[in-house]
């Protein structure tokens, strides 16, 4: 089924951002605790010392998607920014379920599993994040060539905030987000109109110079 790009509200696009970033939270700080023991993992002190890139990583997504200050309290309202558990159902459900529910239920918190759902869920959820960082910034009519930039140092933060590891490196996301995504939204079937599809092109070509040190175009 070809990718729709169609007209959402300011309230739809912040949601697909923050909530797919709620997740890289969560896999940040299972990963911080280097046991992958969920009894070990607290978000409130993972988040406390990444502060500064909490704020950074905000700045970031409010001047790239062009957000209101309503469309940013939407991170309040969904919680995953402040101190609460990380049940082992939560990463199952960022990973995409693909280990399926183990029997009996508690091999689910071994920490081999939970290493794995954290490894799948920091490349789904960050794949996501990009996905709807840059429809975001199309809708919002950034250029390209300003937005772009400020994606790849967004997407650099919240890699690093999965996985401090250098595991889910931006060009790792970049080219997952780009043979997942690109391909339904520029087929000629799809619903996105032109002046999209002539965005994400820009954005595709600009990052990947960027974020692989050539072989992109230049967006113009």
């Amino acid at each position: 089924m070809p990718e729709q790009v169609s007209p959402m509200s300011e309230t739809m696009h912040a949601r697909a951002v923050f909530g797919p970033l709620g997740g890289v939270v969560e896999v940040g700080a299972v990963n911080s605790t280097g046991t992958w023991r969920l009894a070990d993992v607290s978000v409130g002190d993972y988040l406390v010392r990444r502060r500064t890139d909490v704020e950074l990583l905000m700045e970031g997504i409010r001047s790239v998607c062009g957000f209101s200050d309503d469309a940013m309290r939407i991170v309040d309202e969904l919680g995953r920014f402040r101190d609460h558990e990380v049940p082992a159902a939560f990463l199952l459900l960022w990973s995409g379920g693909i280990t399926g529910v183990p029997q009996p239920l508690e091999r689910l918190e071994e920490p081999p599993m939970v290493r794995r759902m954290c490894r799948m869920a920091a490349d789904l959820q960050l794949t996501l994040f990009l996905q709807a960082l840059i429809t975001a910034a199309v809708a919002a009519g950034t250029d390209p060539r300003q937005g772009a930039p400020k994606v790849a140092e967004v997407l650099g933060i919240a890699s690093e905030l999965a996985d401090a590891t250098g595991r889910s490196a931006p060009a790792d996301v970049f080219r997952m987000w780009r043979v997942a995504h690109l391909p339904g939204i520029l087929r000629p079937e799809s619903d996105a109109p032109e002046s999209g599809k002539a965005g994400f092109r820009d954005y595709d070509g600009l990052l990947e110079t960027l974020l692989e040190g050539g072989g992109g175009s230049d967006g113009c």
